[in-house]
């Protein structure tokens, strides 16, 4: 399905530029975005999948990684085709690069924004979750339905690589409760040669995203040789306690996959070790993904040290949740930061 790319602006050259994320692109006639799902059609920047979602699925909030936003709670889980950037780990390749890999295809099944609303009602769920490939790219389809979304009492939730620009942040801030967003390494060469991005931008967006009072959870998935130097990993650490110490920082452990299968997996040794890193640069919530390590995912109350949420499984599939409805800890009533209501 096809609509207008509204987050655009047409340039005195002739050229459309998309104002959607940090590339900018400036696009002809005939032209696709980076991409590979906004294209210009008759003097205009269209959206090609809008309404066309390649994965749906109910998950725990908790696989988004989300764990301080309505913990338990589960997320009608949303993604189309096409993406931003060309990540050389990507997990979700087959939908991400689907349009840049087929000669532009695209891939999907019908579902508009209100049919999204009713079926997370339908299934009862607490949140609609904008995921599996850079939904940015998607904006206006995730903006649209994020609003019907808000307006029926759900929460949103944008998981991303952190290209949105200003006036995207701003479009959606009344919508989107809660952003994971992707700190994927932290030097320029590690973006471009395997994200085909640059870090600037998302050091930029999360602390934009973080000024409008958007709940921010962080992402770094640790690879091998690539990303894993204590130096790299104190840099992000201390970016992030700069910015917030409250903000959580999940480590993920990498895996073989897409066009990085001679790389080995992450040794659960790396995530202790950033785990550590962090704690020495103040950050207050840790957690390692992929791998099963309940003392690792749990939270622990910044004021007293007590465990209030209890987490195992390699994505915290198995939570017990001891804060109050507000989240105050049960041992000396801490009010934790999150959104638990």
């Amino acid at each position: 399905m096809s609509a207008s790319a509204w987050l655009s602006k047409k340039l005195s050259s002739g050229k459309v530029l998309c104002q959607a994320c940090a590339h900018a692109c400036k696009l002809d006639e005939g032209e696709y975005g980076i991409c590979g799902v906004r294209k210009v059609e008759g003097g205009e920047l269209k959206l090609l999948v809008y309404g066309l979602a390649a994965a749906v699925n109910v998950d725990p909030v908790e696989k988004k990684p989300m764990f301080h936003l309505l913990p338990t709670t589960k997320a009608f889980s949303v993604g189309t085709v096409g993406c931003n950037f060309s990540c050389s780990f990507c997990q979700n390749a087959d939908i991400s690069q689907y349009p840049q890999e087929h000669q532009h295809r695209l891939l999907g099944q019908e579902l508009p924004p209100e049919r999204i609303v009713a079926l997370a009602q339908e299934y009862g769920c607490d949140s609609v979750a904008y995921t599996y490939n850079e939904p940015i790219v998607w904006f206006e389809y995730s903006h649209d339905t994020a609003k019907l979304a808000h307006e029926a009492g759900l929460k949103n939730i944008y998981v991303t690589s952190g290209y949105e620009t200003k006036k995207a942040i701003d479009l959606l801030a009344p919508y989107i409760d809660g952003m994971n967003i992707d700190i994927k390494g932290f030097t320029d060469t590690f973006y471009k040669e395997i994200c085909g991005a640059k870090l600037k931008p998302v050091l930029e967006a999360v602390r934009y995203a973080h000024s409008r009072g958007i709940w921010i959870e962080i992402t770094t998935l640790l690879i091998p040789g690539k990303n894993d130097s204590d130096e790299e990993i104190r840099g992000i650490a201390e970016f992030i306690a700069a910015l917030d110490p409250f903000i959580p920082w999940h480590l993920s452990a990498f895996h073989p996959t897409y066009k990085m299968t001679d790389v080995e997996r992450t040794p659960a040794s790396t995530l202790r070790r950033a785990y550590k890193i962090g704690q020495e640069a103040g950050l207050k919530y840790l957690y390692v993904g992929n791998i099963d390590d309940e003392d690792h995912e749990s939270t622990y109350c910044p004021g007293c040290g007590e465990r209030v949420i209890d987490r195992s499984g390699h994505i915290g599939q198995f939570v017990t949740n001891h804060l109050s409805p507000e989240g105050h800890c049960p041992y000396c009533d801490y009010q934790l930061e999150g959104v638990w209501q």
